[in-house]
């Protein structure tokens, strides 16, 4: 073992403390509570499934309590001006980056992620909480629409207390994309954690407490989504979903939330093409193919889980491609070597294993990986970065989303077929399009069924463009002005400038 993986280590020890001798509880309505019933069960960290501390399961009492306090809060915030919104929001940012040290390593022990995208975690959070900040005092903002006898104009209005329900890939980051703008649009907030990763959560609730949110404003309840979450999609308080999860959950939420008209943005599953042309930059396109699958251990919606590549490229890429998969450093999450870590659950462990067996199966090949490292790593949910060859579309491993550093390679021979395959899929999340043809990355951008598209590059951010799917990897967009739509109700308002005829009955 290191000795910078050994300082890490203990730091985290001591900043898991905590949780480890006191049961994790809710934050509702300013106070944490340990719930209403008295129940819990046990967080264990990936890396050697050994055991972090406690949670409270929550109960639908758990979750009417947390939705009424932010009923309760709902007007005084809304009615706050955005400027005022706006000086508490970065004020939160200013606490997360307090705090950027404790939360990276917290979160890669309860997530498995390796610490050197961990270290993102928080300067991303707070860089969300500060683009949203300042977007607050114009939230309200509508259009103007002059016309001769009327002018139309549009005002928005927050929508009210909302679910935002996270997931356990990369918790912290992902709960700021959706609690920071809609509280800079004026809504409160219930959140729900994911049951497998919940630590940053109540991190994350303590800095907007420590920001100064009005009690009511921010609530947090612990526990799964077929208690806690049923009772927080079907609440009548919550007028609004934003979730990130996969499909299966989309679909529960989306009928639990039909008797009450919720307003959903549903983020779900993928199976992403990164489509490899002959002429693309072979250096930067063999990079970004590496990265988008293996880092945070394949473990995200937008990582790109199906290369097609060109016929013409396809030996000399694939070798390389072969050595540099081979070459993936998987280790501890905490140790700085490591590029891939263990996978969050037992549970996905099983789920994420048994495609080697289904790989072979279908009549794949298995060029590199496809086996556990547990007898090499130790009792963590390890398991070698996985390519598979030899691969076609209608395989089980290039249509299902298996959510681990496993990648299957599918070759193609035109455009039109490099088209056909990337939307051989229910999913349609995102893409990527590597090649030096301007004019065949416009049409591939026209043609691929994906709600976001990358051309010559990995999943860059930007926080202003909008972010979601089509098909079954989502409804709703996040993203710059595209989350107040969605935080908030738009409102016409239509004055006549007394010069129209007046429609006359019963004179």
């Amino acid at each position: 073992m290191s000795e910078a993986l050994q300082q890490n280590i203990a730091k985290a020890e001591g900043y898991l403390a905590r949780f480890k001798d006191n049961t994790l509880g809710h934050y509702i309505n300013g106070e944490w509570t340990q719930g209403s019933e008295g129940r819990t069960f046990e967080n264990t960290t990936p890396v050697d499934n050994t055991s972090l501390g406690y949670v409270v399961q929550g109960s639908e009492a758990d979750v009417n309590a947390a939705c009424e306090a932010a009923r309760k809060a709902a007007a005084e915030w809304a009615e706050m001006p955005g400027a005022a919104r706006k000086k508490i929001l970065h004020k939160l940012a200013d606490e997360i980056e307090k705090r950027a040290e404790e939360i990276a390593l917290v979160e890669s022990m309860d997530c498995g992620q390796a610490l050197r995208f961990m270290r993102q975690a928080a300067v991303r959070g707070a860089a969300n909480f500060r683009f949203f900040a300042d977007k607050a005092p114009e939230a309200r903002n509508g259009l103007s629409l002059h016309q001769d006898q009327h002018t139309n104009f549009t005002v928005r209005n927050p929508i009210g207390p909302v679910a935002v329900i996270t997931p356990w890939n990369t918790p912290f980051m992902l709960s700021t994309w959706k609690i920071a703008p809609a509280l800079a649009a004026g809504c409160t907030v219930v959140h729900k954690p994911a049951e497998l990763s919940p630590l940053t959560g109540a991190i994350l609730a303590e800095c907007a407490e420590a920001a100064g949110l009005p009690k009511g404003v921010w609530n947090m309840v612990n526990g799964f989504g077929t208690e806690v979450g049923k009772a927080l999609t079907e609440h009548p308080a919550i007028k609004a979903v934003a979730l990130v999860g996969d499909s299966a959950t989309g679909k529960l939420i989306q009928a639990q939330t039909a008797s009450t008209l919720k307003r959903l943005h549903l983020e779900l599953g993928g199976k992403n093409p990164v489509i490899v042309f002959d002429d693309a930059d072979f250096d930067r396109a063999l990079d970004a193919v590496v990265f988008m699958i293996y880092s945070l251990n394949g473990q995200r919606c937008t990582s790109s889980s199906r290369l097609l590549i060109q016929s013409g490229i396809k030996d000399s890429f694939m070798a390389a491609l072969k050595e540099r998969v081979a070459s993936l450093k998987v280790g501890h999450s905490l140790d700085p070597e490591t590029e891939v870590g263990p996978l969050v659950h037992t549970g996905h462990y099983a789920k994420v294993t048994g495609y080697f067996d289904t790989a072979k199966e279908d009549g794949a090949t298995v060029a590199v990986g496809g086996y556990s490292l547990r007898d090499e790593l130790g009792p963590g949910n390890y398991v070698a970065p996985t390519l598979f060859v030899d691969a076609n579309n209608s395989m089980r491993i290039a249509q299902e989303e298996i959510f681990g550093p496993v990648l299957t390679a599918i070759e193609f021979d035109t455009e039109e077929q490099a088209i056909e395959l990337a939307n051989d899929t229910i999913y349609g999340l995102a893409g990527y399009i590597w090649t030096s043809n301007t004019g065949r990355a416009m049409r591939m951008a026209n043609k691929v069924e994906a709600g976001m598209l990358w051309v010559n590059s990995e999943n860059n951010r930007n926080l202003p463009s909008p972010f979601g799917g089509v098909k079954m990897s989502g409804v709703g967009r996040d993203g710059g002005d595209w989350s107040f739509d969605f935080y908030m109700e738009t409102k016409n308002v239509c004055i006549a400038h007394d010069l129209h005829n007046v429609p006359v009955l019963g004179r």
